[in-house]
């Protein structure tokens, strides 16, 4: 169970990660140990998955933000397997859920340009034995960046 603190701990962290016990301390008005302890269990019991870097896909000039939906033409446990195995040797596909509707899969995808992102659908996605169906969209602006999550 997360109580109010442990809530406001994890909303400080997902803003940065890199607060110190002494900086939490402050902010929740907890000794540093104690909001030591405090993130050493909510990391323990895996509230806290992990720490990264938020990068800018401009600078890394990844210029083309997509969602791709799949539709799979055959089901089957076997068939899932082997496109989720396509998936996530993909560097392109940052994230990948399954969905109810039209589509089985969505697909967040960043490339270098349209020319990387027409490759990736028609050489990669598409000639999978299990796609019969994909479509894009491609991400013009974002409007709101990845938020942290609510507590």
């Amino acid at each position: 169970m997360l109580d109010e603190m442990d809530k406001r701990l994890l909303d400080a962290l997902q803003k940065n990660a890199h607060l110190t016990a002494q900086e939490l301390g402050e902010i929740l008005n907890l000794s540093p140990s104690q909001a030591g302890r405090r993130r050493q269990r909510l990391e323990s019991e895996g509230y806290i998955q992990s720490y990264t870097a938020r990068l800018d896909p401009g600078k890394l000039g990844l210029n083309v933000q997509a969602f791709v939906q799949i539709t799979l033409g055959v089901h089957g446990p076997e068939h899932g397997r082997a496109f989720l195995s396509l998936v996530s040797t993909r560097p392109e596909v940052i994230s990948a859920w399954t969905l109810t509707g039209d589509a089985d899969y969505l697909l967040r995808i960043y490339c270098d340009d349209l020319s990387a992102l027409n490759t990736l659908i028609h050489e990669v996605l598409l000639p999978h034995p299990a796609v019969s169906r994909v479509q894009s969209q491609i991400v013009m602006d974002q409007l709101k960046r990845d938020a942290p999550l609510p507590t």
